[in-house]
């Protein structure tokens, strides 16, 4: 089942359709059914259309994904795609939507004039973009990496008028790491000016790999994870410009860790080395975990304290539901809460930071709080936890019940967040009340378009954001409940 399939990518190929020897259903199309912690990136597909489900399957076939940038494709069928974001692309067609499909500088996009009866959000442009580095063969035949440059306001393609804009490192500008390798030995050769490759497999970091160099890259393959040891913070970035980190996977290990990646961790002594707009501090595909595979503890997953970063998909996720090994009711899940904990998936104390394709699920209290001034965000998907065994641990020290899925504090006056969903399935304890999906102040420079809350099966929201739009409840369970704009 799509709704299953997490950690996927693919990037940097044409696929030509070839329907040869296929049944009728499955001749005319590529079939791309994932959920989470997925991307497509920098893709043609040719000859038939793009599947983001698996409609020739017995059904119903689930899916909550995800993520398509910098690519091309005749006719995108969205078919049971609860979410979705796809950034500076082109599409022939999009056959149909579900609750929050959000387009970004995409040439063919839906309009969203019909929005909530067609969910589509629509951003004639894209606020601010990165392409996520990639290895390539150069045309004397030695391995190279592209690192895309950062651009603002973009509209497609980065590859239709010839090659992307940036710079390419050979493959001797990096240091090629393996499960195993010591952090201390990975962080002798970033200080020798050396970027990062980390080849696939899982590596137990039981100190920070500290990026500090400017312009430094770290580019994971096949999912590379990070898995912290004795309460470690696998990652630390200083704020500098130009550093990528992509393609990295972060896991919380047994002993809890304060934070499992922190962005800014080390200003300047010269300001003009510092994180810019126009080269920023870029995040690509990192992922992280609390829990799932093995038990997890961290009170906060990613927290960003530099000004002008760009988060260019991320799903930031605390397991309550997964393989530990628990027993009990439902699962398991009243023993979970207690051992799989974090408090916060997301917390943004920097200024000016932009997010595109922004997933933050299941944290025990705000899964996303922002501090910081102007920040941006295209697409947010939310779900709440789904194993707080009470109301009693579902309510804040204040009284209000529940946490919201995205909190802009009150302080803040400028702040705009484009097609926003949080989600509600209380199933340990079907009574539990949330008061708002959102909370954000109300200020002027403050601008919510497009949100929506909807119930997946147990539990309530009362309002969308600051006590407007309807209730979510099993009553009218998955019937989103929409706000166009808010103010």
């Amino acid at each position: 089942m799509a709704l299953n399939n997490f950690w996927r990518t693919m990037s940097n190929l044409t696929i030509n359709v070839n329907g040869a020897g296929q049944d009728g259903c499955r001749a005319s199309a590529n079939f791309w059914a994932v959920s989470q912690a997925v991307s497509l990136r920098r893709v043609e597909v040719t000859g038939g259309n793009l599947s983001l489900m698996d409609y020739c399957t017995a059904g119903p076939q689930f899916a909550s994904g995800g993520f398509i940038a910098d690519s091309k494709a005749s006719f995108v069928i969205n078919g049971s795609q609860q979410q979705w974001l796809t950034r500076n692309s082109e599409v022939g067609g999009w056959s149909n939507g579900v609750w929050n499909q959000v387009f970004a500088g995409v040439e063919g996009a839906p309009s969203d004039a019909n929005f909530p009866t067609e969910p589509y959000t629509t951003l004639e442009t894209t606020p601010l973009s990165r392409e996520k580095p990639w290895l390539w063969v150069g045309d004397s035949g030695a391995w190279k990496v592209r690192v895309p440059a950062a651009a603002a306001e973009t509209r497609g393609t980065t590859w239709g008028d010839g090659l992307t804009a940036g710079r390419t490192l050979d493959l001797s500008e990096f240091h090629i790491a393996k499960p195993g390798d010591s952090v201390q030995s990975i962080n002798s050769q970033l200080a020798r000016g050396k970027n990062l490759i980390l080849t696939p497999g899982v590596y137990d970091i039981n100190r920070s790999i500290d990026i500090k160099r400017p312009g430094t890259v770290v580019l994971g393959m096949g999912h590379a994870t990070l898995t912290a040891v004795n309460g470690a913070t696998p990652i630390t970035v200083s704020d500098r410009a130009g550093i990528v980190v992509a393609g990295v996977t972060i896991d919380a290990g047994l002993k809890n860790s304060k934070v499992l990646m922190q962005v800014g961790a080390d200003r300047p002594r010269n300001p003009a080395q510092g994180s810019t707009l126009a080269n920023p501090v870029t995040l690509s595909d990192v992922y992280f975990r609390v829990g799932g595979p093995h038990i997890g503890k961290a009170d906060v997953s990613l927290q960003i304290d530099a000004d002008n970063v760009l988060v260019d998909h991320t799903w930031v996720w605390r397991a309550d539901h997964g393989v530990e090994g628990f027993t009990g009711p439902n699962e398991g899940d009243s023993q979970r809460w207690a051992t799989n904990t974090g408090r916060n998936g997301l917390i943004v104390n920097g200024d000016d930071v932009t997010a595109t394709g922004l997933f933050v699920e299941h944290y025990q209290e705000h899964n996303t709080i922002w501090n910081g001034e102007r920040g941006r965000v295209v697409l947010y998907q939310n779900e709440l936890p789904y194993d707080p065994p009470s109301q009693a641990d579902w309510t804040q020290p204040d009284g209000t019940l529940g946490y919201p899925g995205y909190k802009v504090s009150d302080d803040v006056t400028t702040h705009q967040l484009w097609g926003g969903g949080s989600y509600v399935f209380n199933r340990n304890d079907p009574s539990i009340v949330t008061e708002n999906g959102f909370e954000v102040p109300d200020a002027p420079g403050v601008k919510m378009t497009h949100l929506l809350t909807v119930n997946l099966d147990a539990g309530t929201i009362r309002h969308v954001v600051n006590g407007v739009g309807e209730q979510v409840d099993a009553t009218r369970s998955g019937l989103p409940a929409y706000v166009t704009t808010y103010p």
